[in-house]
């Protein structure tokens, strides 16, 4: 299969403190991979770096073919990037956000890309509506929606369920499910375990700035014998 993504050997330090001591992993063309850990084990860190916001320190990083230290610029054309804390202009309507968006993305359709972006929203009539009129859950579809419409070739998504209800979070899951077997790779982070092991082709634990076990979920379940990816991550990394 061929690898979206290729980490070798990836260090980033912050002054003297190392967030990422090492790291390797590789996600194939069109899977959907959860990249798991406790707050401050160096997971978001990799994720800014994925998403080109951040410059390595050591090591090597491929996107879709592009070097990242050298060609970051490429890579953003083809890349989404879902922060856990996004926001979006609150002074616009959610239709006004995501047309904003679409007009960053030279020779689209525009106006197909925000029907799209509606749709996954799902809002309703308030997508008409301000921003700052919405809930979190609101907010947050709206996001994903943002995320999502672009067709991205690799999305990285940081807890995109994140406040939303039992009902709204099974919908963006299918619709991340969608999105992976329509052709986007999608590099997922949560905290929430039962996602992750629902939505996950393979995943790696990481923590203290390293990687502590990869696989596939069903295949860690086993080898440790466990009856969920929670008690994985919960015996992994408190080992």
């Amino acid at each position: 299969m061929t690898a979206a993504v290729e980490v070798t050997n990836f260090v980033k330090h912050y002054g003297s403190f190392e967030a990422v001591k090492g790291i390797t992993f590789s996600i194939n063309e069109g899977e959907i991979f959860g990249l798991i850990g406790p707050n401050g084990a160096g997971k978001t860190t990799t994720l800014r770096v994925l998403a080109t916001l951040l410059t390595i320190t050591q090591g090597q990083v491929t996107l879709l073919g592009y070097d990242l230290a050298k060609q970051a610029g490429d890579i953003r054309k083809f890349i989404s990037y879902l922060p856990e804390d996004a926001g979006a202009y609150k002074n616009l309507t959610g239709r006004a956000y995501l047309q904003f968006i679409a007009n960053f993305f030279e020779d689209r359709h525009h106006s197909d890309m925000v029907k799209k972006g509606v749709t996954i929203a799902n809002l309703g009539a308030r997508i008409d509506d301000r921003v700052d009129t919405y809930s979190k859950g609101m907010m947050r579809r709206l996001l994903v929606a943002r995320a999502l419409m672009t067709n991205p070739r690799l999305a990285i998504l940081d807890e995109p369920t994140t406040g939303l209800d039992v009902l709204n979070a099974q919908e963006i899951r299918k619709l991340i499910k969608t999105t992976a077997q329509q052709g986007t790779t999608i590099l997922l982070s949560s905290h929430n375990m039962l996602e992750v092991e629902y939505l996950c082709d393979r995943i790696a634990l990481i923590a203290d700035g390293r990687i502590v076990e990869e696989g596939k979920p069903a295949a860690l379940i086993e080898k440790h014998h466990v009856r969920n990816i929670e008690e994985v991550f919960t015996k992994v990394v408190h080992a």
